[in-house]
């Protein structure tokens, strides 16, 4: 059977999520389970990524407002998604960057599925990724793969929460000055400091939970002890790359009100800082998922399994 379709909204509350998972274990790799709803069923996507791991893909077929239709598809084993491509050699990363292929929050999905959803030819771009094996890396790369966990936590912090903690005051002061000089202008500025402020609400919060929850438990768990306030380390990445998402939306959002960061002719030198800083931030933010998402979360996933599996 190459697709089991699901109306949820026939099931009874307590049915609902036992049955996709059922349906979803029984289908054969590379078929689909299909759900029907009334409402955004992505609590079932974190779930499923918790439980499953990334098996599968998420593919929205309609998307409200009364009618919710999601395609779920068992990965083919040996599959390897963008994310991981991406993790297993930078210039891969570069190569999908150059292309616009998000390996970071979109990082769960199989080269073809990326391929396809950007209109690309698949076999041409398994040759070019093999073709920039042959190519010398441009400058000294770091191996994150070679890290500890605990040393790529640390690397994290120091760069990558020290860089966003610096910007983020900056970042909103320039979006709010710049909203309230040239919004009558531009009134997408308005929107995109709004979109800014909430960026900054969400991300101090999340870099406290990976600070003081998250990074202290994987640190724990490499050294043979278990997540802090948790039954499996699991819980909280999956809690962690929901707030990935999250973010990612909103500097999408932000790229998309401004046009991919094109400064508009004539725009006054704030404007044009401000695009550049949103530009950086976001780049930042990128290679940030990435490293959490597609390297240091799924080794401590992974480590975490070795060690219920060996418990008594």
């Amino acid at each position: 059977m190459n697709q089991i379709i699901i109306d949820v909204t026939r099931l009874e509350p307590r049915q609902k999520h036992p049955a996709v998972f059922q349906a979803f274990d029984n289908v054969e790799d590379g078929h689909a389970v299909v759900i029907h709803n009334d409402h955004d069923p992505k609590p079932l996507y974190y779930q499923l990524l918790g439980e499953r791991g990334n098996t599968f893909s998420w593919t929205y077929l309609h998307q409200g407002p009364e009618i919710w239709q999601v395609e779920i598809r068992k990965r083919q084993a040996d599959e390897e998604t963008v994310g991981e491509l991406a993790a297993s050699d930078t210039r891969k990363a570069e190569y999908f960057r150059k292309l616009g292929i998000d390996f970071c929050c979109g990082g769960r999905k199989t080269l073809t599925e990326a391929c396809m959803e950007k209109g690309l030819d698949v076999m041409k771009i398994r040759q070019d990724l093999h073709n920039t094996q042959r190519q010398p890396s441009l400058g000294p790369q770091l191996d994150f793969n070679s890290f500890t966990l605990a040393f790529l936590c640390d690397y994290i912090v120091n760069v990558h929460h020290g860089f966003v903690q610096q910007q983020l005051p900056l970042i909103e002061e320039l979006c709010q000055k710049v909203a309230a000089h040239h919004g009558d202008h531009y009134p997408f500025l308005q929107e995109v400091y709004e979109l800014f402020y909430r960026l900054r609400c969400e991300l101090l919060t999340h870099l406290k939970k990976e600070e003081q929850i998250v990074f202290p438990s994987i640190r724990l768990l490499e050294s043979g002890g278990s997540a802090i306030g948790f039954d499996s380390i699991g819980d909280p990445l999956v809690l962690m790359e929901q707030d990935h998402d999250q973010a990612g939306e909103i500097l999408h959002s932000i790229r998309r009100l401004t046009q991919g960061f094109t400064v508009p002719a004539g725009a006054c030198n704030s404007m044009r800082l401000l695009y550049h800083k949103l530009q950086l931030f976001e780049e930042d933010m990128f290679q940030h998922v990435h490293l959490e998402n597609n390297i240091l979360f799924p080794k401590a996933a992974e480590l975490d399994r070795k060690r219920a599996a060996q418990a008594p």
